[in-house]
C-alpha cells in the first residue's frame, strides 16, 4: 500500500460514496485511475466498502458482547458461531476469555434463546458470560491509514 492508496482510504473514511470524479483529483489521479486503484484495494481485501447501520435504530433492540471460555480450538468455535446471523463479529483473544462474540437480537428473549439454544450447545464452549448493551456510546470506523 502506497501513499495514494492511503489517501484513497482517508477520503473513503470521510465519504464512502464519493464519486470517482471527485476522488481522483483529491488523491492526484484521474477518475478512472482512482476507480482502478480502489478496485484493486477491494480485490485484495485491504478495504471493504459497506453501509454501516446502528442495529438499535434498525429494530434490533438487544445487543450483547459474549465472553466465552473455550475447551479446545477457539477458531472452530468462532467459525461455528459466525454461521449464525445474530453474530456480528467474533474476536479471538487471550486472558479471562478465549473468544468474544458480539450478538444482535430483536428482543431480550431472543438473546436468552440464542445463548442457551445455540452458543451453549457449540462443541468446545466451556462457559459463556453475557454483557448486554444499554446503548452504543461510541461507534467509529475511522483508523489512521498512515
Amino acid at each position: 500500500m502506497d501513499d495514494i492508496d492511503r489517501a484513497i482510504l482517508r477520503e473513503l473514511q470521510i465519504d464512502g460514496r464519493i464519486p470517482y470524479a471527485e476522488l481522483g483529483p483529491k488523491v492526484g489521479l484521474s477518475p478512472s485511475a482512482a476507480r482502478h486503484r480502489l478496485q484493486r484495494l477491494i480485490d485484495t481485501r485491504a478495504v471493504q466498502v459497506v453501509g454501516v447501520t446502528d442495529p438499535m435504530t434498525m429494530g434490533q433492540q438487544t445487543m450483547a458482547l459474549l465472553g466465552l471460555r473455550i475447551g479446545g480450538d477457539s477458531r472452530a468455535v468462532a467459525d461455528e458461531l459466525s454461521r449464525h446471523e445474530e453474530v456480528v463479529y467474533t474476536v479471538l483473544t487471550s486472558g479471562r476469555y478465549d473468544l468474544f462474540a458480539e450478538v444482535v437480537c430483536s428482543r431480550p428473549q431472543d438473546l436468552l434463546d440464542f445463548i442457551n439454544d445455540v452458543v451453549r450447545t457449540v462443541d468446545g464452549v466451556a462457559s459463556v458470560e453475557s454483557f448486554p448493551y444499554f446503548a452504543i456510546h461510541t461507534h467509529r470506523f475511522m483508523w489512521d491509514v498512515d
